[in-house]
């Protein structure tokens, strides 16, 4: 059975937002696409003191969403599941970017009959008991630009905090080589805008939660993004490596992109046309 609805879920920093581009061209291949804000994302975003102005005080005020949890992630993208499916559109397709793939792989071990397919877009996928931290800092991420733009040490101040709002030049071609370094200049400077400085702490920091019986019977497929210099293609394909030996029998299936980390920007009609041959 085709695969209709497909469930959009950004990564760290971002919104529902991010995915603008890539909505017509789901349409036009005859996909219903959702999205949502994550909990201190979008909408939800809360900004600490100093944000904007005082750099002094931006880079010690305590985060003002610490308190938010891999839990609360993922029952956003559930309640957005339960609706989809209480809709009447069977089994929806999970798109995950980035960080989202700790949220994907937490709802697919609760409700793994409502998921048609997991889609981890140059997201993290960690075997179980491992939190997505370990990886970031793994041998196979070296060379990744983002844990560098960090302001203050996470635990410190309870966010991976990053100035978006410093009027550097230099600063903001690092920030646009990390992300989108294959994303047009007003493409770039309009996705900066719109970023948000805090990612909690906490949802990074917390042991994935996956078993064989529940999310590891999940179809699932992963897009590497072969340009990627936030999540290292050798890390994308450790992280492919490591879910097909954990579940031989479901092996994941891989298209790859010559994209940066935001293909969404960069290249939505072959992205959109990727995730249409995955629900075909």
């Amino acid at each position: 059975m085709r695969i209709t609805t497909v469930i959009l879920v950004h990564g760290a920093w971002h919104g529902a937002w991010c995915w603008q581009a890539l909505i017509p061209e789901l349409l036009k291949r005859r996909l219903a696409p959702f999205t949502l804000d994550l909990p201190a994302h979008g909408v939800h975003a809360r900004f600490p003191e100093g944000w904007g102005g005082d750099t002094a005080r931006f880079a010690v005020s305590p985060a003002p969403t610490s308190g938010v949890t891999l839990d609360d992630y993922a029952n956003a993208v559930l309640e957005m599941v339960d609706a989809a499916v209480a809709a009447g559109s069977g089994p929806v397709m999970l798109v995950g970017h980035s960080m989202a793939g700790i949220a994907l792989t937490a709802v697919a071990e609760r409700a793994p009959a409502k998921i048609g397919l997991l889609a981890y877009l140059a997201a993290f996928m960690p075997l179980p008991g491992v939190p997505m931290i370990d990886y970031v800092r793994c041998a196979e991420n070296a060379g990744e630009e983002v844990a560098g733009l960090f302001v203050a040490p996470p635990p410190k101040i309870g966010a991976m905090r990053i100035d978006y709002r410093n009027a550097d030049p230099r600063h903001g071609e690092r920030i646009r080589s990390a992300f989108a370094h294959d994303v047009d200049a007003t493409s770039f400077a309009a996705m900066n805008h719109l970023l948000t400085p805090d990612v909690p702490a906490a949802p990074v920091a917390t042991p994935t939660v996956a078993t064989r019986r529940r999310w590891g019977r999940v179809p699932r497929a992963y897009i590497r993004c072969s340009e990627d210099r936030a999540v290292m293609p050798a890390l994308q394909d450790r992280f492919i490596r490591e879910a097909d030996g954990f579940t031989p029998g479901n092996a994941t299936r891989v298209l790859t992109l010559a994209a940066s980390h935001s293909p969404f920007l960069s290249m939505p009609e072959q992205l959109a046309q990727a995730l249409a041959d995955l629900a075909a």
